[in-house]
């Protein structure tokens, strides 16, 4: 089944603050000139088995799509659309958030740390993480694409997941973007954690850093933590996958190495829902039968 790991909507443009329309402006990428909501999200993945949308908060940003919308985007087609709650570990009433996701039917949890202004491993963060992980839900990093002026890049590097991963050893955790522009450290990041991936959205837009990340990837034996993500609504779907399987363009006539049809096709249909343990059908507001209350948190510290 075709997977697209990484997919956004939001019903307004009024939702995105001004800094961001201005960055996505200067950037040819109009907020205002986009279709962006539930019904256009529908035809873009209609080639797709299924999607994840993932939902935004940032109060750094000034920034909310309501998990109101990504919960009725679910509904509206449960078969191919796994709903991610937009949490911001920095509003002061996260964890209320996310019991409301839960009840909603949504499914795991979308945060980025740069856009959100915290280390992965502050407190506020590892309170979410270990509810998380006591759910079963993964936890999916969006990188911010272009980067706003008050965005804090230093929060967005790969390795900044390692302390959050040797904590919460079977929390399942999916960078975005290949962690892009520090693809090396997100996938050494994959080789040493059994639960952490990556996928490919923004990084499958640009066909010559794709080929070299995957042959980078390939080296490390890691092509089978990839998962691919268009960035819906950044990029098309199926131009997305056009560039994912057309990636051996630059090795034809060559000597340089090639990644195997079989791995892309791989990376392609990886079925994240399974690997996270969404239960079947995809959608529909299930959860798995070993949720249990969680257990009071533990976290002190702060960064």
């Amino acid at each position: 089944m075709l997977f697209d790991a990484h997919t956004r909507i939001w019903n307004n443009p009024a939702l995105i603050s001004p800094e961001i329309g201005e960055t996505l402006r200067k950037s040819g990428l109009g907020v205002g000139s986009m279709d962006i909501g539930a019904s256009a999200h529908e035809r873009a993945i209609e080639g797709m088995g299924a999607t994840a949308v993932l939902g935004f908060a940032s109060s750094l940003l000034r920034t909310s799509i309501p998990n109101e919308v990504i919960a009725d985007a679910a509904r509206r087609n449960p078969s191919k659309c796994m709903g991610v709650a937009g949490i911001d570990p920095m509003c002061g009433d996260a964890l209320e958030t996310l019991e409301r996701a839960r009840a909603m039917g949504l499914y795991g949890i979308s945060i980025s740390p740069s856009a959100q202004g915290f280390h992965p491993a502050h407190s506020e963060a590892m309170r979410l993480y270990e509810r998380c992980e006591e759910w079963g839900w993964p936890v999916f990093t969006i990188r911010p694409f272009p980067p706003t002026k008050s965005c804090v890049l230093e929060f967005d590097r790969p390795t900044a997941w390692d302390e959050v991963a040797r904590t919460f050893g079977k929390l399942r955790i999916i960078i975005g973007e290949l962690g892009h522009p520090w693809v090396d450290e997100a996938l050494v990041l994959c080789a040493k954690h059994q639960h952490v991936y990556a996928e490919l959205s923004g990084v499958v837009s640009r066909p010559w850093q794709l080929y070299g990340s995957l042959l980078q990837a390939q080296s490390l034996n890691v092509l089978d933590k990839l998962a691919f993500g268009s960035g819906f609504p950044l990029a098309s779907p199926a131009k997305a996958l056009e560039n994912l399987y057309s990636v051996n363009s630059y090795s034809l006539g060559t000597q340089l190495h090639s990644i195997p049809r079989t791995a892309l096709r791989a990376i392609a249909e990886r079925d994240i829902p399974a690997i996270v343990g969404l239960p079947t059908p995809l959608g529909g507001g299930l959860l798995p039968s070993a949720v249990r209350s969680a257990p009071p948190v533990r976290w002190t510290t702060t960064r």
